[in-house]
């Protein structure tokens, strides 16, 4: 039937951010010369100091929206077949790790993580990408792409340099920067030390162990044959 999940319901907003939006327009007219993230401190000011009687007014609209969303998703939901809402909480899941994932960038970027190394052919890219013009984007890099194939080894080398040189400033940006992470408690943005998983002495021992039991059981067979 074509359901997808921008049929779905929208969540309401919560009393806070319907004051913002509400009072957005109002507060810039009044402060034209702020950028957005000031005006939005503004804002957030503003709903600090609001009288508890008004922000009760937000709060029971919200209430309201809250209810009739509910009545909403469960009339949504009830349309559904099996595989419609199996199929609509796969793609609820996808968007929902892209989130994530935008998200996470976002705070690496505001963290000041290092730009991850270029490679020569990146570097190469970089430098013949304006001189291709009048063509698409999908045909330039075509170009550029059939041209790094052709290089002669010799003329390749000084970008694979330029490549190693980036590479040695990505490993040294990124020492301290994780240095700074571990202050700052956030061991969770460092990179692992160990990559592969190291078997446990224990488990080994007992391995040899099992081992030994095995042939020692063996030998005791073969002793055994000749006597019966």
């Amino acid at each position: 039937r074509g359901i997808s999940s921008d049929q779905r319901p929208k969540r309401p907003l919560n009393a806070y951010i319907r004051f913002t939006k509400e009072n957005r327009s109002a507060f810039r007219e009044k402060n034209p010369e702020v950028s957005s993230t000031e005006l939005t401190k503004i804002l957030a000011g503003a709903w600090k100091e609001l009288p508890a009687s008004q922000k009760q007014v937000y709060e029971e609209a919200g209430k309201r929206d809250w209810q009739r969303y509910g009545e909403q998703l469960a009339k949504y939901k009830a349309q559904l077949t099996p595989a419609e809402a199996a199929a609509l909480k796969e793609e609820r899941r996808r968007q929902l790790a892209k989130r994530r994932s935008r998200r996470a960038k976002r705070e690496l970027t505001v963290l000041g993580k290092p730009k991850r190394p270029r490679s020569g052919f990146n570097i190469f890219l970089s430098e013949k990408f304006q001189e291709s013009e009048g063509i698409s984007t999908v045909a330039k890099l075509k170009k550029i792409y059939d041209a790094w194939q052709k290089l002669p080894t010799s003329q390749k080398q000084p970008y694979l340099q330029l490549a190693e040189d980036d590479k040695v400033r990505y490993e040294n940006e990124m020492k301290s920067w994780e240095a700074k992470m571990v202050e700052l408690g956030r061991e969770d943005l460092v990179r692992s030390k160990t990559k592969r998983l190291k078997k446990k002495p224990a488990e080994t021992a007992k391995k040899v162990e099992t081992a030994r039991t095995s042939l020692g059981k063996r030998a005791e067979l073969k002793l055994k044959k000749p006597e019966e």
